[in-house]
C-alpha cells in the first residue's frame, strides 16, 4: 500500500472538523486538525499538509491570511476552502489567492470526492488507511456554533446581494444567557442611538425571537448602497425592514433547514426607545443566544443580529442537534 497522504483540516469548529474528517473516511489519508490559521500553517511547515481544507472565518489568523502566507512563503500545500461564507466575492478572493477550489458548507463525501477527482487527487487517496487519527468528542455548544456559522453565511450572502457590496463575516458567538443579560444588551443599544427590529418565530416544541440592532446614523450608508440617497428620513422604516428581512429571514431559514424543521415567523416590528423585556420572558433562568456582528468594513457600517430561544426550547434543540454526531 502506498504511503498515506498528509491532510490538514483547519477550522475553528469541532463539528466542521469532524464532518470533514468523516467525508474523508476510508481514504488513504493521515489527518491533522488545526483550530485556527496559525496552527494550520505550523502543520503545513511540519510536512503534515500536502492538502489543506481551510475555513475562512477563524480566530488568530483567518483563511485569507493563511492563503496569503502560503503564497508569500511558497509553502507546498494544495488548498481547498470549505466555508459558510458563500458570497461570490469570497469565492473570487480565495481563488485569486491560490486556492484550488471553494466548497460551501455543509459539505459531503460526494462533493469532496468530485473536487478531488477534478484536480487529479483522488487516485492517490483511494486506498484506505487504517484509521483517521485525532477523533474529537463534540460538546453540545459546538453544534450550535457550526450550524450558526452556515446560517450566518447564507444571511451574509443575502445582505451582500441586497447592498451590492462585500460583507465581512465574524465568528458567531453562542452562549447561555439570562434575561437580565439580554435586557442589558437591548437597553444599552436603545440608549445609544440604535433601533431594534424584532421578529418572533415558532416551530415544533420551540420558539424564540430574532432582534436586529441597527444604528440609526448608519442608515445613510445603507441608503447610498441601495441608491436611495437623500431619502433616509422618509424611508427609515423601509430601510430597517429591508435589512431585517434579509438577515433575520435568511438566518432563521438556514438554521432551521440544517436541523430539518420549519419555523413560522411573525411580522417584524421596530422597537424604538426600548424600555424592558416582556414579563413572560423574564421568568426563565438561562437560554441559548446567538450573536452575529455583520460588518461592511469598506463603509464603516455594522449591525448585530441576536437570536434568542426560549428556555423551554432547549430540550428540543439538544435533541435535534444530536443527529449531527
Amino acid at each position: 500500500m502506498s504511503a498515506s497522504v498528509p491532510v490538514v483540516i483547519c477550522d475553528d469548529s469541532r463539528l466542521a472538523r469532524k464532518q470533514m474528517a468523516s467525508a474523508l473516511r476510508g481514504w488513504n489519508v493521515e489527518v491533522t486538525f488545526a483550530e485556527h490559521g496559525l496552527e494550520g500553517l505550523e502543520a503545513i511547515r511540519a510536512g503534515k499538509g500536502d492538502i489543506l481544507f481551510l475555513d475562512l472565518n477563524m480566530p488568530i489568523m483567518d483563511g485569507y491570511q493563511v492563503l496569503e502566507r502560503i503564497r508569500r512563503d511558497d509553502l507546498p500545500a494544495m488548498v481547498i476552502v470549505v466555508s459558510g461564507d458563500i458570497q461570490p466575492e469570497a469565492r473570487a478572493r480565495v481563488l485569486e489567492l491560490g486556492a484550488l477550489e471553494f466548497i460551501k458548507k455543509p459539505t459531503s463525501p460526494e462533493i469532496i470526492s468530485d473536487v478531488l477527482h477534478r484536480y487529479g487527487l483522488l487516485t492517490e487517496l483511494e486506498h484506505p488507511a487504517d484509521q483517521i487519527h485525532s477523533e474529537e468528542v463534540l460538546e453540545l455548544p459546538d453544534y450550535y456554533q457550526e450550524i450558526s456559522n452556515v446560517a450566518m453565511g447564507q444571511a451574509g450572502e443575502m445582505l451582500a446581494r441586497l447592498l451590492n457590496t462585500f460583507v465581512d463575516l465574524p465568528i458567531p458567538k453562542v452562549s447561555l444567557v439570562s434575561p437580565q443579560e439580554v435586557e442589558s444588551i437591548l437597553l444599552n443599544a436603545s440608549n445609544n442611538d440604535f433601533d431594534l427590529v424584532s421578529q418572533g418565530f415558532v416551530g415544533p416544541k420551540l420558539a424564540g425571537e430574532a432582534l436586529l440592532v441597527i444604528k440609526r446614523s448608519n442608515l445613510e450608508t445603507i441608503a447610498q448602497l441601495m441608491d436611495m440617497q437623500g431619502q433616509v428620513e422618509l424611508l427609515e422604516e423601509e430601510l430597517e425592514m429591508s435589512l431585517s428581512n434579509a438577515l433575520i429571514g435568511a438566518f432563521i431559514s438556514g438554521f432551521a433547514k440544517q436541523l430539518d424543521f420549519s419555523l413560522n415567523r411573525a411580522t417584524p416590528i421596530i422597537l424604538r426607545d426600548y424600555k424592558a423585556m416582556p414579563e413572560q420572558n423574564s421568568q426563565w433562568q438561562k437560554t441559548l443566544m446567538i450573536s452575529i456582528d455583520y460588518q461592511l468594513k469598506a463603509h464603516d457600517f455594522h449591525c448585530e443580529l441576536l437570536v434568542v430561544f426560549t428556555e423551554d426550547s432547549l430540550p428540543q434543540l439538544k435533541e435535534m442537534a444530536r443527529y449531527f454526531s
